[in-house]
């Protein structure tokens, strides 16, 4: 197994002991039913969603909109490109 899977593995562990110490409960509980079960995988998806929204504007120039990787050089006079070319900080524009 390579190093990320461990990672992965180890970060599994970790949320299982954090779930039963604030649930009481595994993943093996039955006390579900199955749209129980489908309605927290959707409720898990839908802070994923809003986890990757709030990914893309970070990467998005407030006034070119355009993604970082995709600016054109004419733009590298904008710092707000610049930083984000770099990837050193997120954009705070108020």
């Amino acid at each position: 197994m390579s190093k990320f899977e461990e990672k992965v593995i180890a970060k599994i562990r970790s949320r299982a002991e954090v779930g039963k110490k604030k649930y009481g409960t595994t993943m093996e509980r039955e006390d579900l039913s199955l749209i129980e079960w489908l309605t927290h995988l959707q409720e898990e998806l839908m802070d994923a969603a809003v986890y990757v929204e709030r990914l893309i504007e970070d990467t998005q120039c407030p006034i070119h909109g355009l993604a970082a990787e995709h600016f054109p050089n004419s733009l590298s006079s904008c710092p707000y490109c610049r930083r984000l070319r770099r990837g050193t900080e997120t954009l705070k524009t108020d």
